[in-house]
C-alpha cells in the first residue's frame, strides 16, 4: 500500500537540547539562513502541510511562520517524545493522514525526494519507513503511522527504551537506502548532521561546494 505525499504532513523536530552546540539549533545560521528555515524550505514542497516540534521559543523568517507544538510530556523523552507529539498533532489536525514525515532540524542537505521515496516503501497503514545511507540508519528521517500514537505513548509511559532504533525494531520498520550526493570534492552523505561547531564549519564548506 503506497501512500502519496499529498496526504502526508511533515514535522521538523527541533526540540532537542543542543548541548554540544552550546545554543539552540533553531537559531544557528548556515550560509546566512537559520537551520530551521533551511529545513522548512526543503521539506515544505515534499509534504501536504508543515509544522515544528519545539520546546521553546522559535523564530522564523518573516512570512515563513509555521505552527509550533511542544512535546506532550515535559520529562523530555528525546526524539521519540517529539515523534509522539508529531503523531498527536497529525491526528488532531490532519485526520485523513495515515503517516507523518519527520526530519531533524540539523541535517540541511537531506534529499529533495525523501518523502516520496519513503512513501513508496510504505506497504501498510502501520508500517514505519526510515532512511538509510552509507553512513548508516537515520531513524528520525522517517514516515510514522498515525495509528501508532497510542502504542508509542504506552511504550514511553511503560519505560520502553528511548532509542528510536529500538522502537523501529519493535515494529519491523522498512528501510530505504539513499545514495551520496556527488560533488566536485567527493561524495556527501545527504543526512550529514550538525552537532558541533566543527560540524557547522564542515557544513559551510559543503554548502559552498554545492552552490558554486
Amino acid at each position: 500500500m503506497a501512500t502519496t505525499t499529498e496526504d502526508i504532513p511533515g514535522v521538523i523536530l527541533a526540540g532537542g537540547l543542543s548541548s554540544r552546540m552550546g545554543e539552540d539549533k533553531a537559531r544557528i545560521r548556515l550560509g546566512g539562513v537559520c537551520l530551521l528555515d533551511r529545513a522548512a524550505r526543503r521539506l515544505a514542497p515534499q509534504v501536504s502541510a508543515l509544522a515544528v516540534n519545539a520546546n521553546g521559543p522559535v523564530l522564523f523568517a518573516e512570512g515563513e511562520e509555521l505552527p509550533v507544538f511542544a512535546d506532550l510530556d515535559t520529562a523530555r523523552a528525546g526524539p521519540l517524545g517529539g515523534i509522539l507529539a508529531a503523531l498527536d498533532h497529525a491526528g488532531k489536525h490532519h485526520p485523513g493522514a495515515s503517516h507523518v514525515a519527520t526530519v531533524p532540524i540539523d541535517s540541511p542537505f537531506f534529499p529533495a525526494d525523501l518523502v516520496a521515496r519513503l512513501a513508496r516503501a510504505a506497504d501498510g497503514p502501520e508500517r514505519i519507513v526510515a532512511a538509510r545511507s552509507a553512513g548508516g540508519l537515520h531513524p528520525v528521517f522517517a514516515l510514522w503511522p498515525v495509528a501508532l500514537a497510542g502504542d508509542l505513548a504506552a511504550w514511553l509511559a511503560g519505560g520502553g527504551a528511548l532509542r528510536v532504533r529500538s522502537y523501529l525494531e519493535r515494529h519491523q520498520a522498512r528501510e530505504v537506502a539513499f545514495p551520496p550526493v556527488e560533488t566536485p570534492r567527493g561524495p556527501l552523505d545527504p543526512f550529514f548532521n550538525i552537532n558541533t561547531p566543527d560540524d557547522l564549519a564542515a557544513a559551510e564548506n559543503w554548502l559552498w561546494i554545492l552552490e558554486r
